[in-house]
């Protein structure tokens, strides 16, 4: 690889950005799942004792922040800055928790490719040290989601066999250069994709194409392959989308194969009956903060390329008839304590 610190779409971070602090939160059905063990946090109900689940889904994500802060033996005041968004209009469940922080905010929307989007983002900013801690964090619940894209759930309107289960869940990362943790070496931004896409029941077809191009983009500028990584993730593709995925990148002349996993698909167990698995901002979240990272803490894995992926609708473009563009953003990080 060339010595740059940037090839066309991916930036290489030589100032050892880590991630020092993790926490997870759950829903009930996601803490039903097969990693119920690895979630910090598993809700009794998805209320989360609050009077609307957009209420519960912000007191979730203030809640991780909260304790990935903690758990870096860190106070709120130390954060320099907090990256932030979720999937509600507005992203209201991130800026009304950044109430709670004296920090300064950005609020991203990358759909549900924000956790990857905070992290790449956060990662340039301590590798840049413009600062010393940086939170990044998402959130997605089920209730809200549907709500707000879909049908509401008082409907009682039955889910055709493409669509997903929007994971009820929040994540928070803490990065730093100071401090212990899974460091992360570099971060492919993606483009927008829109492969003319528009049933919001699809989510995996709409957002296959998009992380296609930031694979084939990642592996081009890097000149490595899919043999190079002990993991790649994807985000939420889900069954369906995953199944899509794997077949462009064969048309592309790469081989996705035993080292590959979706978070959609695997959050779930079968007989949940999520149909393609999961999705949301906090699918992806969850799994990386909860799993993944413990994995390479404990030394399973040495390089993983982390990649969430997005679609980048709102109910005004749904019912206005557009296509749904996709976004995906992928992080390569590694256990450099590991021969």
């Amino acid at each position: 690889m060339e010595d740059k610190t940037m090839i066309k779409q991916t930036v290489l971070f030589k100032n050892k950005p880590r991630i020092i602090s993790s926490y997870s939160i759950a829903g009930p059905k996601e803490g039903a799942g097969l990693f119920s063990h690895y979630f910090d946090l598993i809700l009794k109900t998805d209320s989360f004792h609050e009077k609307s689940y957009e209420k519960a889904e912000r007191k979730m994500m203030e809640h991780a922040i909260f304790n990935a802060i903690s758990r870096a033996s860190l106070n709120p005041s130390d954060i320099d800055m907090l990256l932030s968004g979720d999937l509600l209009n507005q992203i209201i469940s991130s800026s009304f928790s950044a109430r709670r922080f004296d920090t300064t905010y950005v609020g991203l929307f990358g759909a549900c490719s924000t956790m990857a989007e905070s992290l790449a983002l956060g990662a340039s900013l301590i590798n840049a040290k413009y600062f010393n801690y940086v939170a990044c964090a998402t959130s997605s619940h089920f209730s809200t989601a549907e709500r707000q894209f879909r049908s509401p759930l008082e409907l009682g309107s039955q889910r055709p066999p493409t669509s997903q289960w929007t994971v009820t869940g929040s994540a928070c990362s803490i990065i730093s250069s100071k401090g212990v943790g899974p460091c992360i070496t570099m971060a492919t931004f993606g483009k927008v994709t829109d492969y003319d896409i528009s049933d919001v029941n699809n989510m995996g077809a709409a957002m296959a194409p998009a992380a296609m191009s930031t694979l084939c983009a990642h592996f081009n500028d890097t000149n490595t392959t899919p043999l190079d990584y002990d993991l790649i993730i994807t985000g939420d593709l889900g069954k369906l989308g995953s199944e899509i995925l794997i077949d462009l990148m064969q048309y592309k002349g790469y081989k996705l194969g035993q080292n590959y996993i979706d978070c959609g698909q695997a959050i779930f167990d079968k007989t949940q009956k999520t149909f393609q698995g999961g999705s949301g901002c906090g699918c992806s979240a969850i799994m990386l903060n909860g799993y993944f990272l413990e994995q390479l803490k404990r030394g399973e894995y040495k390089k993983i390329l982390f990649m969430a992926t997005g679609a980048l609708l709102s109910p005004t473009s749904s019912f206005q008839g557009d296509s749904i563009p996709g976004i995906a953003h992928a992080l390569v990080i590694e256990n450099d304590d590991l021969p």
